[in-house]
């Protein structure tokens, strides 16, 4: 008997490479984490086990046209490889506030964010 997989991934449906981030809450508290690089077509599992929370923010980057994925949620980032704890004085902590957006599962224990070119 094998056991169903629960993950989140992100798919790179773009034809450019994608620098992407991604925020979640854990015990409570904001967790953001980055930096996956996903080739165009690329797929990639950025959280692995059935999905605690609905409510996932993205950001992601176009390497190759410039132009990003954003919104109205801010988290802390830096350019290097991170796993940044609150989402608190992110620029008085050494690091930068960077807008995302949300991404609802409708709880699903399963879930696939498909990034697309911007128009």
């Amino acid at each position: 008997m094998t056991t169903a997989q629960a993950d989140l991934r992100v798919c790179n449906r773009t034809s450019s490479t994608v620098g992407l981030a991604i925020g979640y809450q854990l015990d409570g508290e904001w967790i953001s984490e980055g930096w996956w690089n996903l080739e165009k077509d690329e797929c990639d599992t950025v959280l692995m086990g059935a999905l605690v929370s609905t409510k996932f923010l993205v950001h992601a980057i176009d390497y190759d046209k410039g132009g990003k994925w954003v919104g109205e949620n801010f988290m802390c980032t830096q350019d290097k490889q991170f796993t940044i704890k609150g989402v608190k004085e992110c620029v008085a902590r050494g690091f930068e506030k960077t807008g995302f957006y949300e991404v609802d599962t409708a709880g699903k224990q399963d879930y696939t964010v498909q990034l697309t070119d911007q128009k």
